[in-house]
């Protein structure tokens, strides 16, 4: 297409070769390897098809557990909280940050699942909040503004979200990456690269793709450390364990992804998060978006009862870290 422009933030550096930007038709951002294929008539045949798993989603009763201690917001350890879908306190060379925070029901529409260890109010000192994409399981307003009147975060996130969330947040301090970019000046000797994933992004029906969207990868020093977003299956896993080739941990989501015709160019199954992990390398397997709230057809806890049986049997690679809201894994 002639008027593909390519677009990145042009302070900062790009770290794969001959990578000129992302692609954007002037409107929207678009995946250079696969279009997203979703589709209206996707949706209504979702919404109006017989839905196999029916019976076995409502006879469920698995629940995802809560552990009620914030004695993690004062220990001076690092490590990883799990704070439900892909929400994460992380401590990493002293430094606080968390990811795509959501505490509450999706628009008063969806439930959420499962307690916060704590009161949002406890968090204190948070020095980056970490944003993978603008969906609403992901990039929470009231979230947002409750966390930021505590904690003066900087942002770090896609293009065009920051003028999104800064909208909210009133001196919001952000900076916006484009695919292969890492953000500069952080503290505490952390480099932190925005990555692709195969997703899509939109906050209404009218700006799909406005808003970029990928994973990131936290580069301590000492360990790196992948945040996967929202992915389906693709290549790109590969060439992220090309540009980074030792991964120590890497949250890889395994929920929301039945029907496949609706889910899975977005979003992993279990199965295929175990592939990923593969693909990447890495040490130590985090599973995440699950259990906290129900946005497809499989039972709610089909995907620990599946990763349950592959760690068993000896399909995965990596140390499994099923956690609970609120477990904490020492880095």
């Amino acid at each position: 297409m002639a008027d593909i422009k390519y677009i990145k933030n042009e302070k900062l550096p790009v770290i794969l070769e001959g990578w000129k930007g992302n692609p954007h038709t002037g409107k929207r951002f678009f995946d250079p390897n696969k279009r997203w294929s979703g589709s209206l008539s996707k949706v209504l045949k979702w919404q109006t098809s017989h839905k196999p798993k029916a019976a076995e989603k409502k006879a469920d009763t698995w629940k995802v557990k809560t552990i009620k201690d914030k004695s993690f917001l004062t220990s001076k350890e690092d490590c990883i909280v799990w704070l439900g879908h892909a929400s994460f306190f992380m401590r990493l060379n002293g430094v606080q940050i968390m990811t795509d925070p959501v505490f509450y029901n999706l628009g008063g529409l969806v439930k959420r699942h499962g307690d916060m260890p704590c009161a949002i109010s406890d968090f204190k000192n948070i020095d980056y909040v970490l944003l993978s994409h603008g969906h609403r399981d992901h990039c929470d307003r009231k979230s947002l503004k409750e966390l930021y009147a505590n904690n003066k975060f900087e942002l770090l996130t896609g293009l065009n979200i920051g003028k999104l969330v800064s909208g909210w947040l009133p001196g919001l301090k952000y900076q916006e990456a484009g695919w292969y970019q890492p953000y500069a000046d952080l503290k505490g000797r952390l480099t932190i690269t925005y990555l692709p994933t195969q997703h899509w992004s939109n906050r209404y029906p009218w700006d799909l793709n406005e808003t970029l969207w990928g994973s990131m990868m936290i580069d301590t020093g000492r360990k790196h450390i992948f945040f996967g977003g929202d992915s389906g299956y693709c290549s790109y896993p590969k060439q992220i364990a090309e540009l980074f080739p030792s991964i120590d941990i890497a949250m890889i989501g395994v929920g929301a992804y039945t029907p496949d015709y609706m889910m899975q160019d977005v979003h992993t199954s279990p199965t295929e998060a175990v592939q990923v992990i593969k693909d990447l390398g890495a040490k130590v397997f985090i599973p995440m978006h699950y259990g906290t709230f129900d946005l497809a057809d499989e039972p709610m806890g089909e995907p620990v009862r599946v990763l349950t049986e592959l760690n068993t049997t000896g399909k995965i690679t990596a140390q499994l870290e099923i956690l609970d809201i609120g477990a904490v894994l020492t880095v």
